[in-house]
C-alpha cells in the first residue's frame, strides 16, 4: 500500500513539474510573439480599468491608446508591446505601472491542397503539421503524406520548404499538402 502511494504521489510530482516547464516554455514564446494582422489582443494595466483596451489588429496595425497616442503594433513582439506601454504611461501618468498583453485569440493559418476541408484555422499554441491536417479533415485519398510544403508569412517571397508531419507551425503559416502520382 505504501509503494502504491509513493508512485502515485512521484507521478503527480512528475506531471507538476512537466507541466510548469510547458507554461514557462510557453511564457518566453509569448514574450517573443511577433504581432500580426488578425490578431486578437487584451492590454491590462493593474489597477487601472480605464486603461484596459481589447483589439484586433487591422492591417494597419495602429491602435491609439489612452495617454500614449498611436502605437504601430505589427511586427512588435509582446514584450515589446508591454515594455512600450510601461515607458508610455510611466512617470507622468502612473508611477509604477503594471502592464500585461495577452494574445486573446491568434490570427489564422491555412492548410490547402490535398485535404478533406483546405481553408483557415484558429491557430492554438502547439500546432503540429500533422494537428493541422487533422483540423482540416485529414488527407484526401490522393494526397502525397511525403509532399507537405509550408510558406511562413515572415518569409515573404520566399519558396515554399518541404516539411514533416512533426513540423510546428505558427500562425499566418500556409501548409500545403500536394497531389500523389499513385
Amino acid at each position: 500500500m505504501h509503494r502504491v502511494m509513493t508512485f502515485k504521489f512521484l507521478v503527480a510530482i512528475a506531471w507538476l513539474l512537466s507541466f510548469s516547464s510547458v507554461s514557462a516554455a510557453t511564457q518566453v514564446e509569448m514574450s517573443e510573439y511577433v504581432l500580426g494582422s488578425g490578431d486578437s489582443i487584451r492590454i491590462q494595466v493593474y489597477g487601472e480599468p480605464d486603461l484596459t483596451v481589447e483589439t484586433q489588429l487591422t492591417d494597419t496595425g495602429i491602435l491609439s491608446y489612452p495617454f500614449i497616442g498611436e502605437i504601430r503594433l505589427l511586427g512588435m513582439t509582446v514584450g515589446e508591446l508591454q515594455k512600450k506601454i510601461t515607458e508610455g504611461l510611466s512617470g507622468d501618468y502612473l508611477v509604477d505601472p503594471k502592464v500585461t498583453v495577452s494574445i486573446q485569440q491568434y490570427r489564422n493559418f491555412y492548410v490547402n491542397g490535398e485535404v478533406t476541408r483546405p481553408g483557415g484555422f484558429t491557430f492554438q499554441p502547439g500546432l503540429t503539421v500533422r494537428k493541422a491536417i487533422s483540423l482540416a479533415g485529414g488527407f484526401t485519398e490522393r494526397a502525397s503524406k511525403g509532399e507537405i510544403y509550408l510558406i511562413s508569412e515572415k518569409e515573404e517571397g520566399a519558396e515554399p520548404r518541404k516539411v514533416g508531419l512533426n513540423t510546428r507551425i505558427k500562425p499566418g503559416d500556409i501548409i500545403t499538402i500536394e497531389q500523389s502520382f499513385f
